[in-house]
């Protein structure tokens, strides 16, 4: 047979083979998969591939960032085929990478961002996606897929994002370590102390902030330093709140807390008063309560004063975060706790207006948080 008459054979015959591939019944319609399909393995693309982990380039050894959003770099991996291939970044700020809740009120605090394409320098980047928790040490580390390969995570390295304090909706932080506060500072002198805090030195000196929305019920916290027995006067302020600029003392909404010194009835005892809306509603510890209260505090020893409120005004005094309890005392509260608008202080404004004892002068404060809800655990550990 000539061989043209072969080759218009074989298309005779491959022609009805395709249409029966494409389609079926009497319409001929095509049938459309619905959903993705696998695709088949390529030559080095799929299979089984030995692939090193990514080493990390940047951020690493703690490094301080001016950033809540950096970029992350790796050293690609190796490979026993060609083929495509993309990374995982995982950023937490536990060293176990829990990714569970990974969002706090305002920032992330856990990230896992796949599918980032291999780079073509060597290196491989992801830049994270969403702000991070200030003043925080975070951890992170990067996978390689191929195919149906994965490779081990790499070492974990770590950095710490931007140092800055923030006011929003609902809670407040501010680091006061780097001098420089999103308060107000006002009345007498006060002085930055490089890596350690803002001293407030006089009965007058305070920090006024003014919050973002009030808070019925949450927690103020924060760590103090040089508080010493026998302070020169009777209720000394560690901090307060209320609902005005002005003297607070008759306001319906001040809380606050106190380490009294000489004439303190009595003198060195950790004491503190809260008003729920009305002069009738007072949180406070009676003399029994004072008296077992007496503590010769440290000024070289750092304190943890967390107050919380709600249902009961509780005030706690730990040596640092989480150190031995040195004060705790909790008291039921009727009323509600809704000033407007909402003020919070370092130390209190009253001596400036002439009607109580103001601030415990000398106090070095550091790491503010005030919330609806308790302190995030890794906040602020940039600072550490």
């Amino acid at each position: 047979m000539p061989t043209t008459s072969i080759a218009r054979s074989i298309r005779i015959l491959v022609l009805p083979l395709l249409l029966s591939a494409c389609g079926s019944g009497t319409g001929g319609s095509r049938q459309v998969p619905t959903g993705p399909t696998t695709p088949s393995p390529t030559p080095g693309g799929g299979g089984s591939v030995t692939l090193t982990a990514p080493a990390p380039v940047s951020p690493v050894n703690g490094e301080q960032l001016s950033t809540l959003r950096p970029m992350l770099v790796v050293q690609n991996t190796t490979a026993s085929a060609q083929g495509s291939r993309t990374y995982e970044f995982q950023v937490s700020d536990r060293t176990d990478f829990t990714l569970g809740a990974g969002f706090t009120a305002s920032f992330a605090v856990a990230i896992n961002q796949t599918g980032v394409a291999e780079g073509g320098d060597g290196r491989t980047s992801f830049t994270v996606n969403a702000d991070l928790q200030p003043t925080t040490r975070m951890y992170w580390r990067s996978r390689v897929v191929q195919g149906t390969s994965t490779s081990d995570w790499s070492q974990a390295a770590n950095f710490r994002t931007k140092l800055m304090g923030y006011s929003r909706a609902g809670e407040l932080y501010d680091p006061l370590i780097h001098s420089e506060t999103i308060g107000t500072l006002e009345g007498g002198a006060h002085t930055w102390i490089p890596g350690t805090g803002l001293r407030l030195d006089t009965q007058n000196s305070y920090v006024r902030y003014r919050l973002e929305q009030a808070m019925s019920s949450g927690e103020f916290s924060v760590e103090v330093e040089g508080l010493r027995p026998n302070g020169p006067h009777h209720k000394l302020k560690i901090f307060s709140m209320s609902d005005t600029t002005q003297d607070t003392t008759n306001s319906n909404f001040q809380m606050s807390t106190m380490y009294r010194g000489i004439n303190g009835n009595p003198p060195n005892c950790i004491a503190f008063k809260a008003v729920f809306g009305s002069q009738s509603r007072i949180v406070e510890p009676d003399s029994g309560q004072r008296n077992a209260a007496i503590r010769l505090l440290d000024p070289s020893r750092t304190y943890f004063w967390k107050a919380t409120w709600g249902g009961e005004f509780r005030l706690r005094v730990s040596e640092g975060v989480n150190g031995p309890v040195v004060y705790e005392l909790g008291l039921p509260a009727s009323g509600s706790y809704n000033p407007n608008p909402p003020y919070a202080y370092l130390g209190s404004n009253q001596a400036v207006f002439g009607s109580d004892a103001g601030t415990f002068p000398g106090a070095i404060y550091r790491h503010l948080w005030i919330g609806n809800r308790p302190r995030p655990a890794t906040l602020g550990n940039a600072l550490d």
